[in-house]
């Protein structure tokens, strides 16, 4: 006579449940979950399998306070790095919770032996910048109940990862609409890669905002730099050396925007005289440059210690109201600008 078997209850799983389903045994299934590297592949592709379908989570939970956070950026950007980091401590001083920092050198995904050694440090959470996991190394954090939260700069996300970003697109649209309003009906933008979400939504307010006016764009004068100073300086240097040079540049960060200037200067060109400049990001030194930058506020500051406090609410176990946070980007008018000549 068959007997009816009750479906397990997802998340109830035991080690020796996972080993039995696999056909190993519990000290591999403990190998796969602590990230160790002598397990076959083909072994952990199973065991990963099993774990994943029987949603398997570690129970033990340690409270904020107690540990570390990862705090993983894709680069370091100079001030813009900084002013993320200071973010991040103003909470995690407040929990007595230390940081961890490091950096993936270009890169917008970690090498597996990265996720493994995060396995074996056990840290409370890590924060993400600029970067992400696949969904394999993901489903290996969750297992080990380590949270993970991206700050991220784009307008795209995954439900099922907590995000904080900015609104890109508007952030572009405020700087190019008020460079037109200005009267420049030659503006060029020196945007960020081409590949980087972020910097695709700026170009797409950029676009939206010379529509509403109905002033077409010239793509001749559109570049795609890599958010540094150099490549400000060197697509500055290119465009203002056009016969028809544009009366104003629209730089995706303050660091390009700055190298713009540098520019404008070597050409004997006067800001905002001869040229008007905004940058974005709003970074401190901004401020102080001279001209001083007409520049997009991205609160970098505060979406930092946002992003913080979600990862550690998610270390102590409660549920988030929502996945996504967008901070308002908002434009803050300096000396840079001007009516064109």
């Amino acid at each position: 006579m068959a007997v009816n078997r009750s479906p397990a209850v997802l998340g109830s799983a035991t080690i020796a449940t996972i080993a039995q389903e696999v056909g190993v045994s519990a000290a591999t299934v403990s190998k796969v979950l602590n990230g160790r590297s002598d397990v076959a592949a083909g072994t952990r592709a199973r065991v990963e399998a099993s774990l994943e379908r029987h949603r398997y989570r570690r129970r033990a939970r340690r409270a904020p306070g107690d540990g570390q956070i990862e705090l993983v950026f894709h680069e370091f950007g100079s001030d813009w790095a900084l002013e993320i980091i200071r973010g991040v401590e103003a909470v995690t001083t407040l929990t007595d919770t230390h940081v961890v920092l490091s950096q993936l050198e270009g890169a917008h995904r970690p090498p597996q032996s990265w996720v493994d050694s995060v396995i074996a440090r056990r840290p409370l959470g890590v924060l993400l910048v600029m970067c992400n996991l696949t969904d394999q190394q993901r489903q290996q954090l969750q297992r080990q109940s380590i949270p993970v939260v991206v700050l991220d700069t784009d307008s795209a996300s995954v439900a099922s990862v907590p995000t904080i970003g900015s609104n890109n697109w508007n952030g572009g649209l405020l700087a190019t609409r008020h460079l037109l309003e200005l009267g420049h009906r030659r503006i060029a933008m020196i945007s960020g890669p081409r590949e980087v979400l972020c910097a695709r939504a700026r170009t797409a307010g950029f676009r939206c905002a010379h529509e509403e006016l109905g002033v077409p764009v010239d793509p001749a004068l559109i570049r795609h730099g890599n958010f540094h100073l150099d490549a400000g300086y060197s697509y500055g240097i290119e465009l203002l050396s056009r016969p028809d040079r544009p009366t104003a540049i629209f730089a995706g960060s303050d660091l390009q925007a700055m190298g713009v200037l540098r520019a404008a200067r070597q050409l004997g060109l006067d800001v905002p005289g001869d040229l008007s400049v905004v940058g974005y990001d709003n970074l401190p030194v901004s401020a102080w440059i001279g001209p001083a930058l007409t520049t997009v506020n991205q609160p970098l500051y505060d979406m930092a210690g946002t992003a913080t406090q979600m990862l550690l609410d998610l270390a102590r176990g409660n549920a988030l109201p929502t996945s996504r946070i967008d901070l308002v980007a908002e434009l803050i008018v300096r000396e840079s600008t001007a009516p064109p000549p």
